[in-house]
């Protein structure tokens, strides 16, 4: 009886590992239709907004029961010139302020997870610690933002305020210099992994 006993036990363990009651690591990819990107600045002659057009990223992250327990991997990047605002000469200055032609992308890429806090049901605030590259140069930020868990996807939006300048981006300037924008940015974004 014992054997038979511990026979089950064993069966019963295979069963709970196979069927995923324990938390198992998803991975999911950028959906670019129902994402956004928006960059927000000043200028000395009036406020202005940039979208991006183009992104992609992937993302491994653990849920248990439906909870989010982990984030094991994020990575998310946005092409230069997809960044646009609809007046070309606007975004010719940007590219240049970016150095798109010699780099391409702008990218964040998660270096740790510092807490996941459960603010309601399927949704919550995470703080982690990531990198960010812009017009090729790094720099290791804090970034929180909000996930929210809906069926198989995962929402991840908030704001970063960023000085364009740390990362040898000059403010761009127009009519002569007597346009100026200001050094911050803000980066407002809502993107869906799925």
């Amino acid at each position: 009886m014992d054997t038979l006993k511990i026979h089950f036990k064993k069966w019963f363990l295979v069963l709970f590992l196979a069927t995923g009651f324990v938390g198992k690591a998803q991975e999911a990819k950028v959906v670019v239709a129902e994402s956004k990107l928006e960059v927000d600045g000043t200028s000395n002659l009036h406020d202005w907004t940039i979208e991006a057009k183009a992104m992609s990223g992937k993302a491994a992250v653990t849920l248990d029961a439906g909870d989010l327990k982990a984030i094991k991997s994020l990575d998310f990047s946005v092409e230069a010139e997809q960044l646009k605002s609809g007046k070309s000469g606007m975004d010719k200055n940007t590219f240049k302020a970016l150095k798109s032609k010699t780099h391409k992308t702008i990218t964040f890429k998660l270096v740790k997870v510092i807490k996941i806090t459960t603010v309601s049901n399927d949704n919550y605030t995470v703080e982690t610690q990531g990198d960010l590259t812009i017009a090729g140069v790094t720099k290791r930020i804090n970034q929180t933002f909000s996930v929210k868990l809906i069926g198989k996807k995962m929402i991840f939006s908030g704001k970063q305020k960023l000085d364009m300048t740390l990362y040898g981006v000059e403010p761009p300037t127009a009519l002569m210099g007597t346009i100026k924008t200001g050094k911050e940015v803000v980066v407002d974004f809502k993107v869906t992994y799925n």
